[in-house]
């Protein structure tokens, strides 16, 4: 699977000024046309202007087909995100019609040059050139609705995470106010991207920690795992079903103190019914706010963003239980493993 930079998604024009771009760049190719006779020399640059044109057009649209991540090779996650932001339908049938358009330009353009062949006067090239015009900018009029869709998606999904699913991922959940941000943030080698979260309208903390040149990354899932089962939307349900699929272990907080306006019962009864939901994950239950006097938690990680209590055990002990560098033929070790004992790349 492959990890998707939302942000180098490419812009995308639309149809008068793809229209501008491929006209303008053929009139440039039939410019270098020579030839001293008259009728072979309009021939051969009115056969050049159809060819560029098309190309330009056809090429421009695929590149945007080629450029936008395709569905099917994205993590579950990544496919959640999608379908939350734009929709996974609308996706594919704009992409679609983009990829339609540029096999009909080509189509058009090999038609009227095969009809060239046949043309015997002057005024006939330049006529079938005019045509091929037309109608190559009749194809991009019917792509103006999927164009402006893909412009509109864009701007959304630029703004969406980016998790990469080569490297560990630790998905940070628990009742509202508990302190999952500020965990994030206390550790993270540096701050934490905030980026939009399709799921609800709040915004999500995604940051990383550093171990033996090994990303470690840490999400946070706002209005997604903190609240019951029953007040969850299908498209919810769905990207928690992905989860299963994107992290590798799951911390839940609970803050015993109950500061956050949530009562330890709740929070209880929320860590069950999320377990339910992400059964493949191993949990990490850690007692988060440990610098406020409260009721013990058993089997629980004491921790505290605000004076650093317990940040490098809890540190060592995902490492550990996520044990991504772990080597089970020791005689085979991959090309990129570091040997710290001697501080060089094998």
């Amino acid at each position: 699977m492959v990890s998707v930079e939302w942000r180098r998604i490419p812009t995308v024009l639309l149809p008068q000024e793809i229209v501008d771009k491929a006209f303008r760049k053929a009139s440039k190719m039939a410019a270098l046309v020579e030839d001293p006779d008259k009728y072979h020399r309009v021939r051969k640059q009115m056969n050049r202007m159809v060819q560029s044109s098309s190309d330009t057009i056809a090429t421009t649209l695929l590149d945007w087909v080629d450029r936008w991540p395709s569905l099917n090779a994205l993590p579950l996650f990544d496919q959640a995100l999608i379908d939350a932001s734009v929709g996974a339908d609308d996706y594919r049938k704009n992409l679609g019609g983009i990829q339609w358009g540029a096999e009909q330009v080509r189509r058009i353009a090999g038609r009227i040059q095969s009809e060239m062949l046949r043309i015997r006067d002057i005024s006939g090239f330049h006529e079938s050139r005019r045509s091929a015009y037309g109608r190559f900018a009749s194809i991009l009029d019917q792509l103006e609705p999927q164009l402006e869709w893909l412009n509109k998606a864009r701007d959304r999904l630029r703004e969406l995470p980016s998790i990469d699913p080569a490297n560990p991922c630790i998905v940070v959940a628990g009742a509202p106010n508990v302190g999952k941000s500020a965990l994030i943030t206390a550790l993270s080698s540096g701050e934490p991207e905030v980026a939009a979260y399709p799921f609800t309208t709040k915004r999500l903390h995604l940051g990383h920690f550093t171990h033996r040149r090994r990303k470690y990354q840490m999400v946070d899932t706002p209005g997604l795992l903190d609240r019951p089962n029953i007040e969850r939307n299908a498209i919810e349900m769905q990207a928690i079903a992905a989860l299963e699929n994107t992290g590798d272990i799951v911390l839940f907080l609970i803050d015993p103190s109950g500061s956050g306006g949530t009562p330890l019962n709740e929070q209880l009864s929320l860590l069950d019914e999320v377990k339910g939901l992400i059964s493949a994950r191993r949990f990490i239950l850690v007692r988060s706010k440990a610098d406020i006097d409260a009721p013990s938690l058993p089997d629980s990680m004491p921790v505290s963003s605000i004076d650093g209590t317990g940040l490098e055990e809890l540190r060592s002990t995902i490492v550990s239980s996520i044990a991504a560098d772990v080597v089970e033929d020791p005689l085979n070790l991959p090309s990129d493993w570091h040997r710290e004992d001697i501080g060089i790349d094998l």
